[in-house]
């Protein structure tokens, strides 16, 4: 009876509990003129098997089976089978919030594990229970960093994702929070040069992204000098968490900020996600969101429980740290799930073979087209500037079932005709050869001055 509506039988019940005789007794209340006297416009119902069918039908609409080139802070990672099994019991699937630690000690443990994780992963010393995404994670380590510091201003590095960095506008317009830009070099990377001349006295943090947007790897050590020196803090932020496994962490950071949904959350049209706040135990009265700890009770026994905030704190917004009053339980689950699966070892095997199939079509690209900021370490994205617009490109590698790169005019309209590609464990070596023969076949045809050919274009 799960999912089905209540019978004629139990509704004669309810009804007869409550004193009614019939169902206009018990809206007989509402004004006639504010009730339907009709039927909803809606289609019949369907039996069982038939939803299934047009489930089955629309699925068939999403272009299932297609190799994908996207990348940009959502990224295609294999998911193992088991998180789906575990997420799904009731204890998890059906819970709000742990509250009331008494009856929460599994969801407790499950945080505190995710947290103690997510430490050794960043090189941190203390990581929060989650946030709602990498952006708004971005976003609420700049405005710790703001309440730390006492100073109003922020330095963005310009090859920060341009999402994250509108998100933050928007937090920054509400907060009178002055955001300023610093370029990147011809490396990719932040220009560091410019970066000490736009940095100020009233400079509260530096916000850089490593892996930044283009793929680059920055120089996060050379940053935290030039920040630290002038009295800021170093927020770094990190979208893509499988590149920890081989990836050197960021430990000069003051604050990490970092998107996990590589770790098994599935793609799913934006949302939702997994932000991650990581930090430094000095900072840790600062640090929104939930943090769980672990204790002892009158007996003895290992316990676990929210602690330093309270959830009062949340909603007296002149004494809050956050917005944002709840995490993505289940969502930091599925991470915590995918964390513990793989482990050290499987985790460094996972972010070398990302390494490698970007290695290799990157090599492939740059024989026909223009790969910039090649000679910068990258992890497994990367920028191919070709002659043709990609989204032309982009139209014809649909009819061989592949979702090409990220035009990026829309965000670097000086880049012209580049797009951000992206490999994962995910891209078969195949779908690649594939892509790149059609990038050398339409950098020919653009060089002979002909249309390329749009052979097996998708509907």
């Amino acid at each position: 009876m799960r999912y089905l509506p209540k019978s004629p039988a139990d509704r004669e019940a309810l009804l007869k509990a409550i004193g009614a005789r019939s169902i206009d007794d018990l809206f007989a209340p509402i004004p006639a003129e504010y009730r339907l006297q009709r039927d909803l416009k809606v289609p019949r119902q369907m039996a069982e098997s038939e939803i299934v069918d047009w489930y089955r039908e629309r699925s068939r609409e999403n272009g299932d089976g297609y190799a994908t080139f996207l990348g940009a802070g959502a990224y295609y990672h294999y998911r193992p089978v088991i998180i789906d099994s575990l997420i799904s019991r009731g204890e998890f699937l059906t819970a709000y919030t742990p509250y009331q630690a008494e009856i929460s000690q599994g969801t407790l443990q499950s945080i505190f594990e995710f947290q103690t994780m997510i430490c050794e992963l960043t090189g941190m010393e203390v990581a929060n229970a989650s946030m709602y995404d990498g952006s708004t994670a971005a976003a609420e380590a700049v405005m710790m960093a703001v309440r730390l510091t006492g100073r109003r201003s922020v330095v963005i590095a310009r090859s920060l994702h341009p999402e994250y960095h509108e998100v933050l506008a928007t937090y920054a317009s509400q907060q009178g929070m002055p955001l300023s830009a610093a370029p990147f070099a011809s490396t990719g990377r932040i220009d560091l040069k410019a970066l000490e001349e736009t940095i100020n006295s009233d400079t509260a943090c530096v916000l850089i992204q490593s892996p930044n947007f283009f793929g680059t790897i920055e120089d996060v050590a050379a940053v935290a000098e030039i920040a630290h020196k002038h009295g800021a803090m170093l927020v770094v932020s990190i979208a893509e968490a499988v590149s920890l496994g081989i990836v050197e962490p960021p430990r000069q950071a003051d604050i990490i900020a970092m998107e996990a949904q590589s770790f098994g959350v599935p793609l799913g049209f934006g949302g939702p996600y997994c932000g991650v706040i990581a930090t430094r135990e000095q900072f840790v009265r600062q640090m929104p969101g939930r943090l769980v700890g672990q204790t002892t009770d009158r007996a003895g026994k290992r316990g676990f429980v929210l602690t330093l905030a309270t959830r009062e704190q949340h909603i007296r917004r002149e004494k809050a740290t956050s917005n944002i009053c709840t995490n993505q339980a289940l969502v930091a689950l599925m991470a915590n799930i995918f964390m513990t699966i793989y482990g050290k070892i499987g985790l460094r095997e996972l972010a070398k073979q990302n390494l490698a199939k970007a290695a290799y079509a990157a090599q492939q690209f740059g024989k026909h087209a223009k790969v910039l900021f090649s000679g910068t370490p990258r992890f497994n994205e990367f920028v191919v500037q070709t002659s043709e617009d990609p989204y032309a490109i982009n139209t014809r590698l649909l009819g061989h079932k592949m979702v090409g790169g990220l035009p990026l005019k829309k965000f670097y309209p000086e880049f012209g005709n580049a797009a951000l590609w992206c490999c994962t464990e995910m891209t078969p070596r195949t779908s690649i050869d594939t892509a790149v023969a059609m990038v050398a076949e339409s950098e020919r045809s653009v060089r002979a001055g002909k249309e390329p050919e749009a052979q097996g274009v998708a509907r």
